[in-house]
């Protein structure tokens, strides 16, 4: 049997403080911190602690080298998890004490559902390779975009301005709702009001879709501005024909 050198050093030291890391801070109510090797090199797995009001995201994202494992403490988060063999975007809403696992190389994320969430992001490996929706969407040129998709070059590159950085928790500070009167009650229209950089200045970039809430989520769940079909008890797929966000 192997033996980790680091259990033989006369230095070893087996505790750790997850708290004294921030890896991440969007304000005073969302922000991650860590528990990795840097930190206590004895560790053969390693954690995000995530901290999240409601409507906070963990931003699309994917990780090249671990598995992930979602634990919620308190609070409540849906996970979702793009499935690449069935083509399906599978989704769980967690209470406390429950969980839910990315494969790796799965494109997923995080919503929270209540203030005050807080829930372990546990991996596999020490350390997380992390490969960013953000970082993809603002990299990407426009005419690759409408090479690639036939997507408009100038509406992609109004709607990919608001993104500056990498982006971990989300939406991005300065991003507002605004409830629109013509589209109806339960309709929602995201701008962002750009307050960095000159390009944007003092100027909204126009809503790029509008949020819908269905008619037939979970009951209890009818004012929290998501879209469900029951599949079965914890388990809620998005439907198939239609996107979470309709333009």
């Amino acid at each position: 049997m192997k033996t980790n050198p680091v259990l033989q050093s006369p230095s070893l030291n087996l505790s750790g403080d997850s708290n004294a890391v921030t890896t991440y801070k969007r304000d005073a109510h969302n922000y991650i911190t860590q528990m990795f090797a840097e930190q206590m090199p004895a560790i053969e797995t390693g954690f995000f602690n995530a901290h999240m009001s409601k409507n906070i995201i963990v931003q699309p994202h994917w990780h090249t080298n671990v598995n992930e494992l979602v634990y919620v403490i308190s609070g409540e988060v849906v996970t979702s998890v793009f499935d690449p063999f069935t083509q399906k975007l599978m989704s769980y809403r967690l209470r406390p004490g429950q969980v839910s696992m990315f494969p790796k190389g799965w494109f997923h994320w995080i919503v929270s559902m209540k203030d005050n969430t807080h829930f372990l992001t546990i991996f596999d490996e020490p350390t997380p390779d992390i490969v960013y929706g953000s970082d993809f969407l603002r990299f990407t040129p426009k005419e690759i975009m409408n090479l690639a998709y036939c997507v408009d070059e100038q509406k992609y590159a109004e709607a990919a301005l608001p993104i500056q950085e990498s982006v971990i928790l989300g939406p991005p500070p300065g991003c507002k709702q605004a409830k629109s009167s013509t589209q109806g009650k339960n309709s929602t229209h995201r701008t962002v009001n750009h307050t960095q950089g000159t390009a944007g200045q003092g100027k909204n970039i126009p809503p790029q879709g509008v949020f819908h809430q269905s008619s037939y989520g979970p009951q209890g769940y009818a004012d929290d501005d998501y879209e469900w079909v029951k599949a079965s008890p914890y388990h809620y797929y998005y439907p198939h024909s239609s996107s979470h966000y309709q333009p």
